[in-house]
């Protein structure tokens, strides 16, 4: 798996690209700046075969409908998060509007679902607390999780938006503490880490231990 991480908008969102050897592709989370990430398609000549979504906060969709409208492909989402994401109260003005909806959502994400796109298996995992919808995306064979806004290096995601819960953030942590200490995690925002790493230096991880 080859991963590009795009960084983008006011909030430096990450957007990932992840693809094969044939050039097909995961976009995950393509938040702002559209034109951008299609040029990076274009340029890369890749082909989408999907568009993940880990939460609907409005740095993680705006660019969705753009992207889709240029590379139709399935787009999945957890459907908490459908019922807010593309209304007025997820917007945060003068930084983002409210986002564009895209045509349809296809596919309805839920805890234990197993998806395979462009070649790459990859697991769902319901991690709410940032978001009541949020979920992770698990490669298990190749120990990469993509955690959208619940694990940051060293730091964890904000529970005082619309939607937040400190607890359902606390067992999501714990939850994710239970990975192979070697997973490489490609965060919502900041560089990528890995679940050992956050064991030993991330505060917030460290107050899960008994």
């Amino acid at each position: 798996m080859n991963v590009i991480e795009c960084t983008v908008g006011p909030f430096a969102s990450n957007c990932f690209i992840c693809y094969n050897a044939d050039r097909e592709a995961l976009v995950i989370d393509p938040g702002a700046e559209d034109e951008r990430i299609i040029a990076l398609l274009h340029s890369e000549k890749l082909t989408p075969k999907a568009i993940l979504i880990t939460h609907g906060h409005m740095d993680h969709i705006s660019a969705l409908a753009a992207v889709h409208g240029a590379f139709p492909c399935p787009i999945a989402m957890h459907p908490t998060d459908q019922a807010w994401a593309f209304a007025p109260t997820n917007q945060m003005l003068p930084y983002y509007e409210t986002p564009a909806a895209p045509p349809e959502i296809e596919r309805d994400l839920a805890e234990g679902q197993t998806w395979t796109d462009a070649g790459f298996d990859y697991e769902v995992w319901e991690l709410p607390g940032h978001a009541p919808g949020h979920v992770g995306f698990y490669f298990r064979d190749r120990n990469i999780l993509f955690s959208g806004d619940v694990l940051f290096q060293h730091s964890v995601g904000r529970t005082d938006l619309p939607g937040g819960d400190a607890r359902q953030l606390t067992a999501s942590l714990r939850r994710l503490a239970t990975l192979p200490p070697e997973t490489t995690v490609y965060c919502g925002h900041g560089p990528h880490t890995t679940i050992g790493d956050e064991l030993k230096h991330n505060p917030y991880m460290q107050a899960l231990k008994p």
